[in-house]
C-alpha cells in the first residue's frame, strides 16, 4: 500500500503533502422541527412507560441486633407522627403527599400535595 494512501495521523494542514488524509464530516441540515409530528411538546412517545406508584407511611432505624429479634406481633415505632400526610413516590421519588382512604375494602390514597422537582429530597 502506498505511504500517501493512509492516513497520516497528523492534522495540521502544513504537512509536506499538504493533505491530512483525512475529509472533513459533512452533514446535511434538518429542516424538520425537533417536536414536529409529536403533541404535548414530545410526552406522546412516552406517556405509556409503566411507573411504580408507592406509599410510605414511614421510616426507622434500628440496630441489627433489634431487628432479628423482632417477631410476628412486634410493633415497630416509625418517624412519622399520627395524622401526618403519607409520601407519594413514583419510581422511589417524592412526587407527592397524601391520606389514606378505604375504596370497596381496599386501601386507596388521596393525593393532597403535589410536589415539585428540586423542593423536596426524598432521602
Amino acid at each position: 500500500m502506498a505511504e500517501e494512501d493512509e492516513p497520516t495521523g497528523n492534522t495540521d494542514a502544513g504537512t509536506e503533502s499538504g493533505t491530512t488524509g483525512y475529509a472533513p464530516a459533512e452533514f446535511e441540515r434538518s429542516t424538520q422541527r425537533p417536536d414536529a409530528g409529536h403533541q404535548s411538546g414530545g410526552f406522546d412517545a412516552i406517556m405509556d412507560i409503566p411507573v411504580e406508584i408507592s406509599v410510605e407511611i414511614g421510616r426507622t432505624r434500628m440496630p441489627i441486633s433489634e431487628l432479628i429479634r423482632l417477631t410476628p406481633g412486634s410493633v415497630v415505632e416509625l418517624e412519622r407522627l399520627a395524622g401526618e400526610p403519607l409520601d407519594v413516590l413514583a419510581n422511589g421519588r417524592l412526587v407527592g403527599r397524601g391520606e389514606v382512604v378505604v375504596m370497596n375494602d381496599r386501601y386507596g390514597m388521596r393525593l393532597t400535595e403535589v410536589v415539585g422537582s428540586g423542593s423536596e429530597d426524598n432521602s
